[in-house]
C-alpha cells in the first residue's frame, strides 16, 4: 500500500509509489523564462536610484537625509504594493497583473525622462512608480510556480526568484551610462530593455490552468493572528531588509565615505549585491540540510558582527570585505526564511509570501533611510549600521526563544 510522503515544501502530498517527474519535462518553460526576465529587469530598475544617487544629489543639492529617503522610497512602496499585487494575482491572474505593473513602470520612467526630475519631491514621485517594479516579487513567483507540481516548487520559485540579481545590473551599468549621457537619460534608456522584456513576457508567459479561487480580502490577514507569522515577518525584515537596504544605499556610502567616483562605487556595490543574490538559493538548500532555524542562528550572528565591523571600518578593503560577508549572510537568510514559511503555513503559503515579502521591504526602507539620517545628524554612517546590527542581535535572540517551541509543535517532514 502506497504511503504518503509530504513534500519538503509542505505544500501537498503524493503517493510514494508514484515516480517523481523530471523538472525539465513538466511545467511551462516559456512562462518560467518570462517570469525570470520580468523579475530580473524589475529588480534592476527598482534599486536604480541607489547607483544614480551621487549624480542626482550633485544636481539637485540633496542632503544626506534626503538621499536616504530617495533611495528608500521605492523599497517602501514595493513592500506595500506586494500585498496589492497579491490581491490582483488572485483576481485577474498573474500574467495580466504583471503586464499592468510593467506598463506603469515603463510609462513612469518614460515620463520622468521626457519631463525631467528637478526636485526632491520629483525623486520621491519617481520612487513611488519604481515601487511597482519592486512588487514584481508577488507576481513573478506565482506565475511560474503554479505550473509546477509540489516536488518542483522549490526549483521553480528559486529559478524565478533569482531575478533579484537584477540589482547587480543597476549597480554595474547605471553609473557608467549616467557619466556618458547624464543621469536623467538613464531613466529613458532603462525603458529599452524593459520594453523588450515586456514583449517577450506577453508572448511567452501564460497563466496556469489550475488557478486557485480568489480569496476574501480578510483571509489575507488571518495568519497575522498567530505569533509565528510575526516572527517570520520580523526575521525577513532583517534578512531581506538588510539586503535590499544595502543594495540601495551602498553607492552613497562608498562615494561619501571613501570619495569614490560613482562608477567605482557602482562596481563595489555590484560585488556586494552579487554575493547576496548568488547565495539565496544556496541558503534554501542549506536550510533543507541543517534546518532553517540553525541556518538563521548563524546568519543573524554573522550579519550582526559584519555590520558592527563596518561601523568601525576605516579603509575601503575592510569595509568592502565586511559588506560582502554581511550580504552573504543576509542572502543566505533570505533563502532560509522561505524554507521555514511553508513548514508552518502550508495552507496559506501564497498569503504568507506576500506578508513576509512586505515585511522585508519595510526593513529595507528603514535601513536605507536611517543611514541617511545617521549621516546627516552625526556626520557618520556608523550609528545606522550599529542600530541594524542590533536588530540582527534581537532577531537572533528571538530565534533562540522560539526554536524549541517550533520544533515541538510544527508538523512537517522537513528539518526546521
Amino acid at each position: 500500500m502506497a504511503t504518503i510522503i509530504r513534500d519538503v515544501q509542505g505544500m501537498s502530498a503524493t503517493p510514494a509509489s508514484s515516480e517523481k517527474s523530471n523538472f525539465w519535462r513538466v511545467g511551462h518553460k516559456p512562462t518560467l523564462i518570462a517570469s525570470f526576465l520580468y523579475f530580473d529587469l524589475a529588480f534592476m530598475v527598482w534599486v536604480m536610484l541607489g547607483p544614480l544617487a551621487p549624480d542626482i544629489s550633485a544636481t539637485l543639492g540633496l542632503s544626506a537625509a534626503q538621499k536616504g529617503l530617495m533611495v528608500a522610497t521605492p523599497t517602501l512602496m514595493g513592500a506595500i504594493l506586494r500585498v496589492v499585487n497579491g490581491l490582483l494575482v488572485d483576481r485577474i491572474g498573474p500574467k495580466l497583473s504583471g503586464a499592468i505593473s510593467q506598463v506603469i513602470v515603463i510609462f513612469g520612467l518614460m515620463t520622468a525622462w521626457m519631463m525631467g526630475v528637478d526636485s526632491f519631491g520629483g525623486t520621491l514621485a519617481l520612487g513611488v512608480i519604481l515601487g511597482f517594479a519592486g512588487a514584481s516579487f508577488a507576481i513573478a513567483l506565482p506565475l511560474a510556480s503554479r505550473w509546477y507540481p509540489p516536488e518542483h516548487q522549490g526549483k521553480a520559485m528559486g529559478l524565478a526568484g533569482m531575478g533579484n540579481s537584477g540589482t547587480v545590473l543597476a549597480a554595474l551599468f547605471a553609473p557608467t551610462l549616467a557619466k556618458l549621457f547624464g543621469w536623467n537619460a538613464v531613466l529613458g534608456l532603462a525603458c529599452i530593455p524593459l520594453a523588450i522584456v515586456f514583449v517577450i513576457y506577453m508572448v511567452m508567459a501564460k497563466d496556469a490552468p489550475n488557478q486557485p479561487a480568489p480569496k476574501n480580502v480578510l483571509e489575507y490577514f488571518k495568519p497575522l493572528q498567530t505569533a509565528d507569522a510575526w516572527w517570520l515577518m520580523g526575521f525577513y525584515a532583517v534578512t531581506f531588509g538588510g539586503f535590499s537596504g544595502l543594495s540601495a544605499s551602498l553607492s552613497i556610502y562608498f562615494t561619501d565615505q571613501f570619495l569614490l567616483s560613482p562608477i567605482m562605487a557602482g562596481y563595489c556595490t555590484a560585488a556586494c549585491v552579487f554575493a547576496g543574490s548568488l547565495v539565496r538559493p544556496m541558503g534554501g538548500a542549506l536550510a533543507d540540510r541543517v534546518g532553517g532555524i540553525n541556518t538563521l542562528v548563524l546568519v543573524f550572528l554573522v550579519a550582526a558582527l559584519a555590520l558592527a565591523g563596518v561601523s568601525m571600518a576605516t579603509t575601503l578593503p575592510a569595509a568592502l570585505g565586511l559588506f560582502v560577508l554581511a550580504m552573504l549572510a543576509l542572502g543566505t537568510g533570505n533563502g532560509a526564511v522561505f524554507q521555514l514559511v511553508p513548514q508552518r503555513f502550508q495552507a496559506e503559503i501564497g498569503i504568507m509570501t506576500g506578508l513576509v515579502g512586505m515585511a522585508g521591504g519595510v526593513g529595507g526602507f528603514y535601513l536605507a533611510s536611517s543611514l541617511g539620517f545617521a549621516k546627516q545628524l552625526t556626520g557618520s554612517f556608523s550609528s545606522g549600521f550599529l542600530i541594524f546590527a542590533g536588530l540582527a542581535v534581537l532577531a537572533l535572540a528571538g530565534m533562540l526563544a522560539v526554536k524549541s517551541k517550533w520544533r515541538a509543535t510544527w508538523t512537517t517532514g522537513a528539518r526546521i
